[in-house]
């Protein structure tokens, strides 16, 4: 059965047109969207026929064995042919006057649709999920697959459509449809850092090295000094100290009874354990005055130190 020679037959409605993108044509509107623009035959042709409304197609690209879905427009093409989304072209593999097959389909209505963006660009608008659902009202069918495209501030971003259900081809015409993404196609996760991980382990095992590491806490190991100038009656502790190890063997020598015999080996005996920076053993006498005067035996320490003397600097007045 034939409609008006244009090859219609049966009771659906299929067939073959030469398709073209919206830019043969005054209808720019058709880019943001997945409606195409029939000839008035099809109209003819399907009102005469018992179909669900709203009217949805399968177009099929039988030499790449494309498939996908669309809606329409108008009816004010050409006999013969048909004007398409270029991105719809895209998707089918479609050139310019390339055959494609039109059948009136019924798709169910979605609930499901997860989609991924090309480039995360997409995720950087300020309210994407906003630009989203504005853009799905110029859709009436979604098929898995198929990447659609999102216009916006003068930017086409491409959206792949990954999963529909309940089927791979589904309605969002008046439905409530739940929507999910996917990490875009650019996008990468940040790498974490081997060495981290690894410090982290060995953490536990070598927290005692910073501790060792650091220095020992010695306190009033410091010099003191008097605001008069006289000089201190008791020395720090560790300059007493290391003199009192210096002058330890002459005191027990000096306290202790040597036995009878030559001066010269008493003193040579005083003098092991005295002298530090010279000898004195031909200058006994000397050294009988020293061991008789051992706590002020720092004093030649002191003289080589300048003294602290307060208040000495000169006076000025403001008279001249």
């Amino acid at each position: 059965m034939f409609f008006d020679g244009y090859g219609y037959h049966g009771t659906s409605f299929e067939q073959s047109y030469r398709c073209y993108p919206a830019s043969f044509i005054e209808k720019p509107q058709i880019e943001s969207g997945d409606k195409i623009i029939m000839p008035p035959s099809a109209l003819d042709r399907l009102a005469s026929l018992h179909i669900d409304y709203p009217m949805l197609f399968e177009l099929r690209n039988e030499s790449a064995e494309r498939v996908s879905h669309c809606g329409v427009l108008e009816f004010i093409a050409e006999e013969g042919m048909i004007y398409m989304p270029y991105w719809m072209m895209e998707n089918l593999l479609l050139q310019e006057g390339d055959i494609v097959r039109v059948k009136n389909v019924t798709l169910p209505k979605g609930t499901y649709v997860k989609l991924q963006p090309h480039t995360k660009d997409f995720l950087d608008i300020s309210n994407p999920k906003a630009i989203l659902e504005t853009t799905l009202r110029n859709y009436s069918c979604l098929t898995t697959g198929d990447s659609i495209m999102v216009a916006y501030n003068n930017k086409k971003y491409y959206i792949d459509i990954i999963e529909t259900k309940p089927s791979n081809a589904i309605s969002i015409i008046e439905t409530d449809c739940e929507v999910d993404f996917a990490p875009p196609l650019d996008y990468k996760e940040p790498e974490r850092p081997a060495v981290a991980t690894s410090s982290s382990k060995a953490l536990p095992q070598g927290e005692d090295a910073p501790a060792e590491a650091e220095p020992k806490f010695s306190p009033f190991t410091g010099a003191g000094r008097r605001l008069d100038g006289k000089p201190l009656k008791e020395q720090p502790a560790p300059v007493s100290s290391s003199v009192s190890k210096g002058k330890g063997p002459a005191v027990s020598n000096g306290n202790n009874s040597q036995p009878l015999g030559s001066s010269t080996q008493s003193t040579a005996r005083q003098a092991q354990g005295k002298l530090v920076f010279g000898s004195n053993v031909g200058r006994p006498k000397e050294t009988k005055q020293e061991t008789g005067k051992e706590p002020k035996q720092e004093q030649p320490e002191k003289k080589e130190e300048p003294k602290f003397q307060p208040f000495s600097g000169r006076k000025y007045s403001l008279k001249g």
